[in-house]
């Protein structure tokens, strides 16, 4: 059975089991083709023989992404895989996984070799991910990994409960941690609102159901709670 998914002519996501604080949430990798055949991986998953045999039959992997401080457990086992990658990381991975051969740190510019292709953000006030969103705009879509979740009837019973305890279950949005780890709602707030000038209709999370169409005003819906803020809150 095939491990990837095609959501575009250059664009893939395959997905993992994977637990966080007790509930399953799965994780999912996209990778991205570029010129040339060369592949971006972003928020690696498990290097299980058979998706790297997939992987392969797509392209090379030119890229390795870890795009916040919390995804970024298997990039090792892609960089042994692929020697010749390079490899980019959220602020703060670079201290913290010293273990790592790294080739930079994310930041707002795209790098050269995907520059045109993809775009990106990174999210400021919200230290505890650092995470930085990508934006593929031949497919319009948007990659997140936890700036938003998308749990639905897919996932399993205990973690649909959470999710509707949380009052977040059924729609893209953020968890509760957003609300309580935040630091600089301002600074926050303007990181999404340019995340939000660009014309994303796919969603693709990291965790739950990849919102095909209307994924902007569902990501606004979902951060209601902030962008209706004047205030610094």
């Amino acid at each position: 059975m095939a491990m990837l998914q095609q959501l575009h002519a250059d664009l893939w996501i395959a997905d993992s089991p994977l637990r966080f604080l007790g509930f399953e949430v799965g994780a999912r990798m996209t990778i991205v083709r570029l010129s040339g055949s060369k592949l971006l991986l972003h928020s690696p998953i498990e290097a299980t023989p058979e998706l790297v045999r997939e992987v392969r039959a797509l392209g090379t992997v030119a890229y390795i992404i870890a795009p916040n401080r919390l995804h970024h457990l298997f990039v090792g086992e892609w960089q042994l895989i692929f020697p010749e990658a390079s490899t980019f990381v959220a602020p703060g991975l670079d201290t913290k996984r010293d273990d790592l051969v790294i080739t930079g740190v994310l930041d707002d510019e795209p790098e050269p070799g995907w520059q045109g292709v993809i775009d990106q953000v990174l999210v400021v006030g919200f230290p505890f991910a650092s995470e930085t969103v990508f934006f593929h705009r031949p497919s319009a879509t948007l990659i997140v990994t936890d700036l938003a979740f998308n749990v639905g009837a897919s996932s399993p019973p205990l973690t649909r409960l959470a999710f509707r305890l949380g009052g977040t279950y059924g729609r893209l949005s953020p968890t509760l941690l957003e609300r309580i780890l935040v630091r600089d709602r301002v600074a926050f707030r303007q990181s999404l609102k340019r995340i939000l000038e660009w014309p994303f209709e796919r969603i693709v999370v990291a965790h739950g159901e990849v919102s095909e169409k209307g994924g902007r005003d569902e990501l606004v819906r979902g951060y209601a709670w902030l962008l209706e803020r004047a205030d610094d809150g």
